[in-house]
């Protein structure tokens, strides 16, 4: 599609418009308690831009269970300072040589820095989209992650058994659909009813509620053991999923929540024995982290957005609302406490919603 097609028929604010200075949330002391970690600041725009630069109003910025490693210094050698990984909102200017992108158009972004009121990306780290919703930041970090991971490392076909823990959160809502889309049998583990109301509708085959079922008794009723995991919980649950391993099975570290927020903050595990038993089955313990795979991204991109349009692929977003930078402490905090369902997003422009909603 054109941008001319993606416009939406508001104005979106020109460069004669844009303010001096923006607000945007830093790290001023390495912690894993995000909240403590983090600060607003207000800084300046420094415009014009760079020939090749865009200025991004963030309208949504996604939440992730890294957040607390960034805001810890545990990423990029503790170097950077701007936390926020994703974003969706409007191009509001563009530097001189930019030609293929117009002020007004929505668009996303992946680049760290998107907890802010603005930011500025190289051109071609613009994703034009047709709407700033919540449901394309989603797709960004949590969808691509799915995506990626289960086709390059899980190696992904049909006719198997996938097991995805933390199976109703940001990430894995999304590697139990395409795991159902490609044709496989699907076992999900999540904690409480709704989760799991939800994860039946997603049409997974065995759901494991943690908070009413034993997970090792319930893996039993698959004695050939899993082909693949999606492992996001990390602790325990990856001891058990390594136990439920079939032969040849491939098992993908996506991340490990349930060690980053401990007293002392993450601290390594022992695994002993572990190359042993890989050994004795033919087994496959990956570790996954999306920046290593960016070569990727806009084909597995494309296809998300064409399996989400055609209401193949759902996406649930956490229904609590919130709204402003002073509110992202707060949904890093709903993401780490087990609560939430689905990807939590923080809206920035809670005016830009309200508009929306009237159109």
């Amino acid at each position: 599609t054109s941008s001319r097609s993606n416009k939406i028929s508001f104005q979106a604010p020109l460069s004669s418009q844009l303010p001096q200075n923006f607000k945007k949330l830093v790290v001023h002391t390495w912690s894993q308690n995000f909240r403590d970690a983090t600060h607003i600041i207000s800084a300046p725009l420094r415009l014009p831009l760079e020939s090749d630069q865009v200025l991004l109003k963030v309208i949504y910025a996604g939440v992730n269970a890294g957040d607390v490693n960034f805001s810890a210094g545990r990423y990029f050698q503790g170097t950077m300072k701007d936390p926020g990984f994703e974003a969706v909102g409007i191009i509001a200017a563009i530097g001189d040589s930019v030609r293929n992108l117009e002020v007004g158009t929505p668009a996303a972004v992946m680049t760290i820095g998107c907890y802010a009121e603005f930011v500025k990306v190289p051109s071609k780290q613009i994703l034009p989209i047709p709407r700033p919703d919540p449901e394309v930041v989603a797709l960004l970090t949590s969808g691509l992650t799915a995506s990626i991971a289960l086709e390059e490392l899980g190696q992904m076909k049909s006719g198997k058994v996938v097991l995805v823990t933390a199976a109703a959160g940001g990430t894995g809502q999304f590697a139990v659909q395409l795991a159902k889309l490609a044709g496989n049998k699907v076992v999900a583990t999540c904690g409480g009813k709704e989760k799991a109301r939800l994860l039946k509708e997603f049409g997974v085959d065995r759901v494991i509620d943690y908070k009413t079922e034993d997970i090792k008794t319930a893996l039993k009723e698959f004695p050939k053991g899993v082909d693949i995991v999606y492992e996001c919980v990390g602790g325990n649950m990856f001891d058990l999923c390594l136990d439920a391993l079939a032969i040849r099975g491939r098992l993908i570290v996506i991340g490990m929540i349930s060690q980053y927020q401990g007293k002392d903050g993450w601290k390594p595990l022992n695994y002993p024995g572990l190359v042993e038993m890989l050994l004795a089955k033919s087994q496959t313990v990956a570790g996954f982290v999306l920046i290593h795979y960016s070569h990727l991204m806009q084909k597995h991109l494309i296809r998300l957005f064409q399996l989400y349009s055609s209401g193949k692929l759902k996406v649930v977003i956490d229904p609590k609302r919130f709204s402003g930078l002073h509110s992202v402490s707060d949904a890093v905090e709903h993401l780490h406490s087990g609560k939430s369902t689905g990807k939590v997003v923080v809206c920035m422009d809670p005016s830009f919603e309200h508009q929306m909603a009237k159109l």
